[in-house]
């Protein structure tokens, strides 16, 4: 048989170690071993009942096919909520357009608005979300990837890339809370970067999709710097328990949400109105947010006191649902990661997402019981 053609960009890509793990995992759940899984960002917390009543009250007898604009109750949802969290106004029919998850909506924005070969350039955190990467290379965009340190404290700053490099930029992406430093950017930063944006004429694209589990003081939105040259972009996953529903929001530059409007019209990306009714509520409401974030605070905080009692160092983490482990002296990442999966620990790690050697993401989905009994699993592991 013939071997098929494929599209050469999928040689391009990191193998995900995630997937090794993940065949790892099956074999010990075959032969019956407990596992706490801290790997993939998908919190085993209850969706809360009144969205999963709202979209079962919302499935109608006759099924038709959504808008990619969404309903206007999700997008006066969405204005509403950018109004109450941040203290942001912005006209839900000219500057939101719902998405179908954060993933779909990081991948596809790059094609929304490459084309200028003299513009071919993202930059991005490293270590990051791989889709970051995925969509630019899809888009025939260069991915520009800027290492990542506790040293520069996890920030992209734009003027150290030079005048030719963002004279050339198409996309900055700005990663904050950080994914999977779980990392914060002051304001100042986000300042310069947005001024950046208009001196050389790029779009930033903000992920804050972590941006309502914190334990301190809450994230900014880079639309509380400015819109211009910004879309900044949402998601019901880790706010509201809802990985499954795949809903999600950009809002920003008019003239750039436009664009993304008429794009998304074309590959059939729009969400379903039961799924939208669901995304309606959740973004109305923001009572089940803060519960959820305590619940996140006390996994973090049992977490954060057994790591000191082992002597291992988090980096960032001062948001999110992820901590950034420093892994112990003489174990590279993947090695650590192993080590703990042969202890029923699985945790992510650190080049799952770039530059990330040394370090360790510990997502904390699991339940809090379930949190102390890996934690006693964890204390017995030698390294």
């Amino acid at each position: 048989m013939r071997t098929p053609p494929k599209n050469p960009v999928l040689g391009q890509l990191q193998v995900n170690l995630m997937v090794a793990l993940d065949e790892r995992k099956a074999r010990l759940r075959a032969e019956g071993r407990r596992l706490f899984d801290f790997g993939l960002g998908d919190p085993m917390e209850p969706t809360p009942p009144f969205l999963r009543e709202a979209l079962r009250a919302a499935v109608p007898e006759v099924s038709q096919y959504p808008s990619a604009m969404g309903t206007p109750a999700l997008r006066r949802a969405v204005a509403g909520y950018l109004a109450r969290r941040f203290g942001v106004t912005v006209d839900p029919d000219a500057q939101v357009v719902p998405a179908t998850g954060a993933k779909e909506t990081i991948f596809h924005l790059p094609f929304a608005f490459c084309g200028d070969p003299a513009r071919g350039m993202v930059v991005m955190p490293d270590p990051g979300y791989p889709t970051y990467e995925v969509g630019a290379r899809f888009a025939g965009l260069e991915p520009v990837k800027v290492p990542l340190t506790a040293a520069n404290r996890f920030l992209v700053e734009p003027e150290a890339l030079g005048a030719g490099v963002l004279d050339r930029t198409l996309i900055f992406w700005v990663s904050y809370p950080h994914n999977p430093t779980g990392a914060m950017a002051p304001r100042d930063y986000l300042e310069r970067v947005g001024a950046a944006a208009l001196r050389h004429g790029f779009v930033v694209a903000s992920d804050e999709c972590y941006a309502d589990i914190y334990f301190g003081e809450p994230p900014l939105s880079m639309l509380q710097v400015q819109q211009e040259n910004v879309l900044a972009i949402h998601s019901c996953s880790k706010r509201s328990g809802m990985t499954g529903y795949r809903s999600g929001f950009v809002a920003g530059d008019p003239d750039l949400v436009a664009i993304l409007k008429r794009v998304r019209s074309h590959p059939g990306v729009a969400s379903p109105d039961f799924v939208n009714a669901a995304a309606t509520a959740a973004w109305s409401d923001d009572a089940h947010a803060a519960g959820r974030r305590a619940v996140f605070k006390k996994k973090r905080d049992l977490f954060a006191a057994f790591f000191r009692e082992q002597g291992l160092t988090v980096h960032g983490s001062e948001a999110t649902l992820y901590l950034w482990v420093k892994v112990p002296a003489g174990l590279d990442a993947a090695g650590y990661a192993l080590k703990l999966l042969d202890a029923g620990i699985v945790v992510a790690p650190g080049t799952a997402f770039g530059a990330g050697e040394g370090y360790v993401r510990v997502a904390l989905v699991p339940a809090l019981d379930e949190c102390q009994a890996a934690i006693d699993c964890w204390r017995r592991v030698r390294t």
